[in-house]
């Protein structure tokens, strides 16, 4: 259920001061950390993804080695890098 922070201008009361009450009425109400938490949220590969990545990264390890042992690849210096 979705709960919605609203707030009413006070009489003579400026946009400032209204912007304050609207984003302390929004802190205390929680939606802002429940928010972020659906937001950032990273659910966890499944075993199939697991398992392909790594199939993934062994083919290239063993391509790598292949190439560097017929003398096709030249390894960079790490000296270079940042």
């Amino acid at each position: 259920m979705i709960t919605l922070v609203e707030v009413k201008r006070k009489k003579n009361e400026t946009f400032e001061a209204l912007a304050r009450r609207f984003s302390k009425k929004v802190q205390q109400s929680g939606r802002l950390i429940q928010t972020k938490k659906i937001r950032y949220h990273k659910s966890k590969p499944n075993k199939t993804a697991v398992r392909s990545a790594a199939s993934r990264r062994s083919e290239i390890t063993d391509k790598r080695e292949y190439l560097k042992k017929i003398g096709k690849l030249v390894e960079e210096s790490r000296d270079n890098r940042r």
